[in-house]
């Protein structure tokens, strides 16, 4: 004979004194995290992954017949890319069409066209923040997107340069 202890008698007793509550023949929920998180993540508003571009890469907007204008990019996704400007720089309105530059250093930049989507004031910062969505059909569509999937992909294992010693030759 094992040396089983038939709890169930104790615990429908402690039941009984409000102690807990006994659920008899049931066994208890396990949730799926992932189910969950999937879940949670269709009701958000955004349904497309967004990564955060900040002092990651600068970014210009080409004014016709006035220059370039630097913004601030916020973040990117497979949609669109959000950036910031200086409130007494002006805004754009909703529909408009812009031509910015991504620079990836100094000179070299990766020219995008896009939509704006909305526009919101923060009255404390002092800036405007566009949301806009990438114009279909441009020349460098697919290479957008890859674009799009490298700062993704990089951005996970970003690093940020904290001064580290530099190896000098003595020549």
């Amino acid at each position: 004979m094992s040396k089983v202890i038939d709890l169930v008698p104790h615990l429908k007793t402690l039941a009984k004194n409000n102690m807990f509550e006994y659920v008899s023949e049931s066994k208890p929920e396990v949730l799926d995290f992932e189910s969950e998180k999937k879940k949670l993540l269709f009701h958000e508003r955004r349904q497309v992954k967004r990564t955060i571009l900040s002092e990651f890469m600068s970014a210009m907007i080409v004014l016709p017949e006035k220059g370039l204008l630097k913004v601030g990019l916020f973040d990117i996704s497979e949609e669109g890319i959000s950036f910031e400007i200086e409130k007494n720089s002006g805004q754009f309105k909703v529909g408009e069409e812009i031509l910015m530059r991504v620079y990836l250093n100094q000179k070299t930049y990766f020219p995008i066209q896009v939509s704006v989507k909305h526009a919101t004031e923060d009255d404390k910062s002092g800036f405007v923040r566009h949301g806009t969505e990438f114009l279909k059909g441009a020349a460098t569509d697919v290479a957008l997107q890859h674009f799009v999937k490298f700062i993704e992909s990089a951005s996970d294992g970003l690093r940020k340069d904290t001064g580290d010693l530099m190896v000098t030759r003595n020549s």
